[in-house]
Formats: C-alpha cells, sequence, structure tokens
C-alpha cells in the first residue's frame, strides 16, 4: 500500500436485500444438511416486493418444506408486515429447484480410495493482517460491526423506529508503513420509520451506533459523519431493490483489500471449493499471521473440477514475510490438507453452520462453529522461525 492513502470498505446488514437472499439460501443449506450430510446443495434465492423465487441445484435425501423456512428467515429478519414494505408471513414463495447433474456427481463423489475431486475449477483467495484484533483489515472489520449494532440496537427495541435495510462505509487512512491511523469519513444509512425526524435520527445513530464502536483514537477533528446523506430512508428491503444470492462477495470477504476469485459462497455445500477452499484459504493465512511469518499474507489455491489436489498453491507477504515466500508455501503444503475432502474434515463443515455466516462477514468473527478462524497452527508454523 502507497504512503499516507486512504481505503474504504462498506458492509450491508442482514435486512438488506442481498443479503436476505444469502441467509435465505445458507438457511435451505443449513436444513438439508441437519437431515443429509451428503447431500449436494446450490441454492440461490432472488427476493422482490411481495416474493422470494427459490432456484437452483440440489440432491438429497432431506425432506425440507421450502416455503415454511424461507417464511421463518424473513420474518426472523424483522419484515413482518406491509408497513416495513415486506410481509414473511404474506409473500409468496416460488421453488424452482431442479437436481445436479449427474456428470458433476462423477467427479466430486467420493470414491473408494476416498479421493474427492473438486465440483468445479476456480480459483480462490484467503487473506489475513495484523492491523486488527482478529487478524482482518480494519475497514471492513468496522464496516460490520457498524451494520451489527444497528441490528443489535433494532432488535433490542432501543431505537424503535429503525428497520431492518441498513449500509455502512469506512474510510481509513493509511501512513507509510500500511499501519491504519485515522478514519477519514464514516457511512450509515438506515431505514426508518417515516414519523421520525432526520435530526432525531442522525443524533440517535451517532450516540448508539457509532460512537459505541468506533475507537476514538482513529477518529479526529477532520472525521466526517454522513448519516442517512438522503435523508428520508423509509422504503428499504426487496421493496428498494432486487435481491439476489452472491451479490455481496466482496462485502462477504475482505472488502476489497484482498484479491477475490470471483466465486459467490452462501447456498452452496462444502463440496463446492468456491466457498470451502475460500474458508480454508482464510484459516491458512490467518494462522501464517498469528505464528509471526508476516504481517499481512494472501494465499491463492486453484483447482480443476473432478480433481482432488490443487492445481496451484501460491503466497504472496507483500513484502513483510519473515521467512522466504517459498519457504511459507512448503509450510503450507506440509501442514495443511487443501484437497477438497481434505479441507472439508480439517474445518469440520460439513454441519449446519451457515446461515449464520450469510450476514456480517464470513472472515473475522470468532463465533464457536467458525472453524476457519481458528489459529490452532499456528506454534507448528511458528517453530520454522
Amino acid at each position: 500500500m502507497a504512503a499516507n492513502t486512504t481505503f474504504t470498505s462498506e458492509s450491508v446488514s442482514e435486512g438488506h436485500p442481498d443479503k436476505m437472499a444469502d441467509q435465505i439460501s445458507d438457511a435451505v443449506l443449513d436444513a438439508i444438511i441437519a437431515e443429509d450430510i451428503g447431500a449436494r446443495v446450490a441454492c440461490e434465492t432472488l427476493v422482490k416486493t411481495g416474493m422470494v423465487v427459490l432456484a437452483g441445484e440440489i440432491t438429497t435425501r432431506a425432506n425440507v418444506d421450502f416455503e415454511k423456512l424461507c417464511r421463518q428467515v424473513v420474518l426472523d429478519i424483522g419484515y413482518s408486515g406491509s408497513d416495513v414494505g415486506f410481509d414473511g408471513g404474506t409473500c409468496a414463495v416460488i421453488n424452482a429447484i431442479g437436481k445436479q447433474s449427474p456428470d458433476i456427481a462423477m467427479g466430486v463423489d467420493e470414491t473408494e480410495d476416498h479421493e474427492q475431486g473438486a465440483g468445479d475449477q476456480g480459483l480462490m483467495f484467503g487473506y489475513a493482517t495484523d492491523e486488527t484484533d482478529v487478524l482482518m483489515p480494519a475497514p471492513i472489520t468496522y464496516a460490520h460491526r457498524l451494520v451489527k449494532q444497528q441490528s443489535d440496537i433494532r432488535n433490542q427495541g432501543k431505537l424503535g423506529f429503525l428497520r431492518p435495510d441498513a449500509k455502512s462505509q469506512i474510510s481509513f487512512r493509511y501512513d507509510e508503513s500500511g499501519t491504519p491511523v485515522g478514519i477519514d469519513a464514516v457511512v450509515l444509512s438506515t431505514q426508518h420509520d417515516p414519523d421520525v425526524s432526520l435530526d432525531d435520527l442522525r443524533e440517535a445513530v451517532m450516540e448508539e451506533i457509532i460512537k459505541p464502536i468506533l475507537p476514538s483514537n482513529w477518529l479526529h477533528e477532520g472525521t466526517k459523519y454522513f448519516i442517512n446523506p438522503t435523508g428520508n430512508f423509509v422504503i428499504g428491503g426487496p421493496v428498494g431493490d432486487c435481491g439476489l444470492t452472491g451479490r455481496k462477495i466482496i462485502v462477504d470477504t475482505y472488502g476489497g483489500m484482498a484479491r477475490h476469485g470471483g466465486g459467490a459462497f452462501s447456498g452452496k455445500d462444502p463440496s463446492k471449493v468456491d466457498r470451502s477452499a475460500a474458508y480454508a484459504g482464510r484459516y491458512v493465512a490467518k494462522n501464517i499471521v498469528a505464528a509471526g511469518l508476516a504481517n499481512k499474507c494472501e494465499i491463492q489455491v486453484s483447482y480443476a473440477i473432478g480433481v482432488a489436489e490443487p492445481t496451484s498453491i501460491s503466497v504472496d507477504t507483500f513484502g513483510t514475510g519473515n521467512l522466504p515466500e517459498s519457504k511459507i508455501e512448503a509450510l503450507v503444503r506440509e501442514h495443511f490438507d487443501l484437497r477438497p475432502k481434505g479441507l472439508v474434515d480439517m474445518l469440520n463443515l460439513k454441519r449446519p453452520i451457515y446461515q449464520q455466516t450469510a450476514a456480517y462477514g464470513h472472515f473475522g468473527r470468532e463465533e464457536p462453529d467458525f472453524t476457519w478462524e481458528r489459529t490452532d497452527k499456528a506454534e507448528d508454523l511458528r517453530a520454522a522461525l
């Protein structure tokens, strides 16, 4: 990163229409895995005024009431009546799900020698940096925390005028060493009831959402705050915008600070390396940084459909490494099994844990089920120093 640059990342709340779609897709995945851990799931969701549409390919023995499940997810998010623009109790639910192609299954199903091919070709990235306590970039970390605070305050009933849809954006300034030294701009837009004044809303958001989350040492006299900068934000959720699964892949990962292979996560079972290998990449990169092998680390891994061994593994430490990158790459190959079945077993991914990943970031949240956030390999890696 160049000297004295600014970097911006954004996040969105669980009530954003794209995140609604992600959560529904992952709720479907969880419900199926809970009954059938060998299921193949690729569930896509569209939400728009008055309707939820499910599509994709699913092969399973599980018996799931998709309509009931979709409605419950929408209601839990907070869309429970026409007054907020969407009603999970009365919306239409359209099911257009098919079965996985047998041509794909041939390459993905486990063979007699317990190998499992990748579900598709592709490239995935994992990243970690020591600039925050969770080894994530500061801009995306605090963008997530702002919209999560909006959700928590709304669900606690502390600000009764808040509605589910919200977005945040933070611009951090970095010094010549690549260390975050200040916040130059904060954007927080939240859907709200029509009867709250803009002045009251802005004051409440500042006091209850922004101030409790952003560290004061990063704020300064020149920090600019943009709270609902367009004024009214009454119409939101699926009425305001069509929501689709997989539309927030940068929000889901590193906020643009690291590269992205292009594959979305939500609605995909762990045989899809778009998801499982990206989780493994985060696990590898985080352990490398936690071990002190580098201050920043980006991992790339790639696959061919139906082939177990990765077609490539590469490491970039951006000049911060305490070992040559070739040595770190050798350590990755020694300590991490990045074959599709190996990484699923390594991270115990065949569990119904995915709906909770579908809002506020897949990475940097040290939840008990987020095995890819563990740093249990750091000690072994540190021994190489």
